[in-house]
């Protein structure tokens, strides 16, 4: 609401109340001993967070961790313990560890060929 808009009454009571509001807080000052200072007409919105995760994403994540749970609890009834399976481990043949080697050497010789023209 505009304060052109505000009837002569209206305006005269707003004047009395910013007196008061003075006059108080005059006297407070003198109470405390200090200044104080008024209450900001605006509050400043706070800093928003960086970084995080929105509802959405944390209501996935709970949904995921549930049914992990529930596989676990389902598949205790079947084995006391359930570990999941280790992968066997791929063994290189020696005529590949070979090549690799051989390359490796083909490429470390060019870089010294290279070096040694400078």
């Amino acid at each position: 609401m505009s304060i052109i808009n505000l009837s002569p009454a209206q305006l005269r009571k707003a004047a009395d109340l910013q007196e008061k509001i003075a006059r108080l807080q005059s006297e407070l000052t003198a109470l405390v001993g200090g200044e104080t200072k008024a209450a900001p007409a605006v509050a400043k919105p706070a800093a928003k967070k960086k970084g995080g995760m929105s509802a959405a994403g944390r209501a996935k994540v709970a949904a995921a961790q549930k049914a992990r749970w529930a596989k676990i609890k389902a598949a205790k009834g079947k084995t006391a313990v359930v570990a999941p399976a280790k992968k066997a481990r791929k063994k290189m043949s020696a005529e590949a560890r070979a090549k690799i080697a051989a390359a490796a050497k083909a490429r470390w010789a060019k870089v010294k060929a290279a070096q040694a023209k400078k």
